[in-house]
């Protein structure tokens, strides 16, 4: 199942799509720690699976909270890609803006 969380304001869409089927496979979890705005959090879902989500406090900031990345990371907005992604092994993470 595709998860997506964040929001659309006058300056954009800031989305996180997380694949929660492939997600439930990751044993690891390396997005949580490579998050530096800890806006990630382990959750179970209705098969009892251990999957990450969005933490509710910052679905609505994540264009403050990725920032970080952002800056730190890239050089150009094309080079654009979030220390999450980067971490996930399945590939289970795409972000929008």
């Amino acid at each position: 199942m595709l998860s997506n969380y964040g929001y659309e304001d006058g300056s954009g869409s800031y989305y996180i799509e997380i694949d929660t089927d492939k997600c439930c496979n990751c044993v690891e979890k390396s997005c949580i720690m490579a998050c530096p705005a800890k806006i990630f959090e382990i959750y179970l879902d209705d098969y009892d699976d251990e999957v990450v989500r969005i933490r509710e406090e910052a679905r609505n900031k994540l264009k403050q909270k990725c920032i970080i990345c952002k800056n730190q990371d890239n050089d150009t907005e094309e080079k654009f890609e979030l220390r999450c992604i980067k971490s996930c092994h399945y590939q289970a993470i795409k972000h929008t803006w």
